[in-house]
């Protein structure tokens, strides 16, 4: 088929014809209203039987259909016929009732338009087709000229059967055609009149900002959560195997260490994918703090093998949460970069001075610095994202064959 058919006919053509045939049945009451206030007027009783008084009609009726266009469901509805019958796409479209005067005057633009397009098109589409079939089909009826089933005399001519039928396609045409202008130009208007206002467009851009920022804050917490917990219990099961012959005992811890870490993850995998499939995670567990998880988590890490000594030198409770809450993913992401890449003993300090956490994590390089797995990861990267949220600095590097990571964060923030 080519472009001009497709235009004409095709199925995007027809499914516009049935939203224009909609907005020609919205018109009809509000036509049969302008008659009526036209009647008394004209003092003619044949309104509808004038086509200048139905026109008349028709042009009395749209300002009250605009008029009517300011309720509130008028936007939505509109929306939701532009959606599924003309081909426009739905994010261009407003979803709420229209609220300001700016957003009451475009709809009532648009409703105007649609009833007025549609009651066109509408009226063309009863009349047009029954015309053309008739002038199409008449050349075989010109035998009965001089019968009382005769053609009217002015149809007597010779030429006469030979253009009629020309005549009744391009009436066809016409209406397809004026039919699927219509229908185009009320897709290409439907953004503009429909569209959301600037208001719209920045309660939306903000509510995307805000799903990308809880989602990225999710998958740190997954990667920290489950990052952590899969090192540790793959240096665990690892330790286990070797010395299960000989010290029965750490098998023992080690199983034990394991079956901790794994249920504690499984306890965060579920609330942060609570938070994914639902929006919202009522009843699941809060999320870890300095305060209340770093004594499991150093026992964690050192059941897995690995040294670890700790300096607290503040009380972690008197923290703010939300830093006792990032203070603990910081101090997890540390261990794990230990436990993957790095030798040992860790060293972990924290404490607070001038009105900031600080936490430092040092290791001794397991070879060179080149031995650090470059770019193998996320988590110094999701280290940085957190803190810059908080308003801290974070460093992190080799320094005389030690790796430091050295986070400060305000505890001005609560």
């Amino acid at each position: 088929m080519t472009a001009s058919t497709v235009f004409l006919f095709g199925r995007r053509a027809r499914r516009r014809w049935v939203h224009l045939i909609l907005g020609g049945a919205l018109a009809m009451p509000y036509v049969f209203l302008g008659s009526v206030i036209l009647g008394p007027f004209t003092g003619s009783a044949g309104v509808f039987t004038s086509l200048p008084l139905q026109l008349a009609s028709f042009a009395i009726g749209l300002p009250v259909a605009a008029v009517t266009s300011l309720f509130p469901p008028t936007r939505p509805l509109e929306s939701g016929a532009v959606r599924a019958l003309c081909g426009t796409d739905g994010d261009a479209l407003a979803h709420g009732p229209a609220r300001t005067r700016g957003e009451r005057a475009r709809t009532a633009a648009w409703f105007t338009l649609h009833l007025g397009l549609g009651g066109i098109v509408s009226g063309m589409s009863l009349a047009v087709p029954s015309l053309a079939v008739f002038l199409i089909v008449l050349p075989p009826f010109a035998w009965l000229g001089g019968t009382r089933l005769g053609l009217p005399g002015a149809l007597d001519a010779w030429w006469v059967p030979a253009l009629t039928p020309v005549a009744g396609v391009a009436m066809l045409l016409a209406l397809a055609a004026c039919a699927a202008g219509c229908g185009a130009l009320l897709a290409r208007w439907a953004p503009l009149l429909l569209g959301p206002s600037p208001r719209d467009r920045l309660a939306a851009a903000e509510a995307r900002a805000a799903d990308l920022a809880v989602r990225n804050r999710l998958a740190r917490e997954l990667h920290d959560s489950v990052g952590h917990a899969l090192s540790a219990v793959t240096l665990q099961a690892s330790a286990a195997r070797r010395l299960l012959d000989t010290d029965p005992g750490f098998v023992r811890e080690a199983l034990a260490a394991i079956e901790d870490t794994t249920r504690r993850t499984v306890g965060e995998l579920d609330a942060v994918l609570g938070v994914l499939r639902d929006g919202d995670a009522p009843g699941t567990a809060p999320a870890p703090t300095l305060a209340a998880d770093l004594d499991g988590l150093l026992r964690r890490t050192r059941a897995a093998g690995q040294r670890v000594t700790a300096v607290v030198g503040t009380d972690p409770a008197t923290l703010p949460p939300l830093v006792s809450r990032e203070a603990y993913r910081i101090v997890q992401e540390g261990l794990t970069n230990a436990l993957k890449h790095a030798g040992e003993p860790v060293s972990v300090r924290i404490g607070t001075a001038g009105g900031r956490l600080e936490i430092t994590v040092e290791n001794p390089l397991a070879t060179a610095p080149a031995a650090r797995r470059p770019g193998g990861g996320h988590g110094l990267s999701g280290i940085a994202d957190r803190v810059r949220l908080l308003g801290g600095s974070a460093h992190a590097g080799a320094a005389g064959g030690l790796w430091r990571l050295r986070v400060l964060l305000p505890l001005g923030t609560t």
